[in-house]
């Protein structure tokens, strides 16, 4: 389509007047032999160098070793299982939130284990499960930790500011701020619709179903949690060692900042260590590692889930490269900043009608990176041209994208919790969960855009060395 596209606005000569260097940028078309030249000899390089991909299969790496050797599946239970009873209910959500750092261990772990707690405390299963789902996938742009996905919608979000700024960079914990002040709000948000609208609505349950019991940790996982908390404690006394004092290591070696440093442009090799390190150290203290095979088995499972996603980014890979050389990304970058500029639609009310319209396409494309590959190479200059630092307009597509994930049936994990729910209540279907999510769903656009009208209006930071404005 971008060839097609391409060769039209070549025909119609569509061009733009860049706005900061005033050249003439003219739309290049790629139908033409050297277009189709160029497509066939640079498939592969762009492919290969597309940031995304190697930082999600590093950061993938860690998450699989982790996930392999039982740490992040014991903790947890670990978590679920200490917490008060009045408490339960956000301890539900706080984890679900945590967990998606790690793949799906919060859907196939946490969802079906909170139904079994709600169980346990003869409260409704399935409103457990509403829950953990609610923190798991709503919560899914809020945590207290940098996880994969940032590195991945970080990488695409630079490419796309490369179309105005060819030397811009963006960092994975760009919107870090945003993301630890969200966690502690989805909590409270969900915690509150759980109790108060979602259970109450399903009423008491009166299913006939054998109860089971969350399986207590053992003494030789409780023994890995342990010594797998030292070695994290370790490792981040190591980082501070190497970052705090005014000449660390990490901090750049000129200007001796933190911010942009070593530190920030290697976070993504820094997530694979904090979590094979933990991970390796539980499954010899809990003895779920044997030998190095076990350690490598654990990498290759995770790379295993990871066919989709590398697939996926070929294809974005040319997508976002065609963009760049056919000039399109510049070109309706610079048009869509005239037409806001003209019409004055800009400011509060164009980034939350962004929340919405990202919110209302999640419900058609699953994937977040995949959307973000789409509307990036568009949205992100775009918006530099009308001031906005592309860290804002990645955040304010997250907010919009996590808000409806738990109501969109093409969500790849949603079938899943269906099952899980249909163990307490087998008339329970995909609409049926759709219901009883929504309210969530409401919530977090809500709670959640007037967090970042908050946010704006006092001009607070999103992450480090990311601002509101440029």
């Amino acid at each position: 389509a971008v060839i097609l596209i391409s060769a039209i606005a070549n025909l119609t000569n569509l061009s733009v007047v860049h706005p900061a260097t005033q050249e003439t940028i003219k739309a290049v078309s790629l139908f033409t032999p050297e277009g189709i030249r160029r497509i066939i000899t640079e498939a592969v390089s762009n492919f290969v160098n597309f940031p995304p991909l190697g930082t999600v299969l590093v950061a993938m790496l860690g998450v699989g070793v982790a996930e392999s050797t039982g740490l992040i599946s014991a903790l947890l239970r670990q978590v679920v299982l200490v917490a008060p009873a009045k408490f339960i209910t956000p301890a539900i959500i706080f984890c679900g939130v945590m967990s998606n750092l790690a793949s799906d261990a919060g859907y196939v772990v946490l969802t079906p284990l909170a139904a079994l707690v709600f169980l346990a405390y003869k409260r409704h299963p399935i409103a457990g499960l509403a829950a953990a789902f609610a923190g798991v996938s709503g919560g899914y742009s809020a945590n207290l930790l940098i996880g994969s996905i940032e590195p991945l919608l970080a990488g695409i979000t630079e490419n796309s500011a490369k179309l105005i700024n060819s030397e811009y960079t963006v960092n994975p914990a760009v919107n870090y701020y945003f993301m630890v002040v969200s966690t502690f709000v989805i909590t409270l948000v969900c915690w509150y619709i759980t109790d108060k609208i979602v259970e109450p609505r399903l009423g008491k349950y009166h299913g006939e179903i054998n109860q089971e019991e969350i399986p207590e940790l053992t003494t030789a996982e409780r023994k890995g949690l342990r010594w797998a908390g030292y070695s994290l404690l370790a490792f981040v006394v190591l980082l501070l060692i190497l970052v705090l004092p005014p000449e660390g290591i990490l901090r750049d070696p000129e200007t001796l900042t933190i911010i942009p440093s070593p530190f920030f442009q290697g976070i993504v090799p820094i997530i694979m260590v904090g979590f094979i390190l933990p991970g390796i150290v539980y499954g010899k203290a809990a003895g779920t590692i044997q030998s190095d095979k076990d350690i490598a088995q654990g990498m290759t499972q995770a790379m295993s889930l990871m066919g989709y996603y590398i697939a996926l980014s070929f294809f974005a890979a040319q997508f976002v490269a065609y963009f760049g050389w056919s000039n399109l990304g510049i070109i309706l970058a610079v048009n869509g900043a005239n037409f806001l500029k003209a019409t004055g639609f800009t400011g509060l009310p164009l980034l939350i009608s962004f929340i919405i319209v990202s919110g209302f396409i999640n419900l058609f494309i699953g994937s977040a990176s995949a959307k973000w590959n789409i509307m990036a190479p568009v949205f992100v200059p775009m918006l530099m041209l009308v001031g906005y630092t592309p860290e804002l307009t990645q955040m304010v597509y997250r907010i919009g994208d996590s808000t409806t994930n738990i109501i969109t049936p093409l969500m790849p994990y949603f079938p899943i919790i269906v099952a899980f729910a249909q163990r307490y209540d087998k008339n329970t279907g995909m609409g049926t969960l759709i219901a009883t999510m929504l309210p969530y769903s409401l919530a977090f656009l809500i709670s959640w855009s007037a967090l970042f009208i908050f946010w704006f209006i006092f001009g607070i930071p999103i992450g480090p060395g990311a601002a509101i404005r440029l």
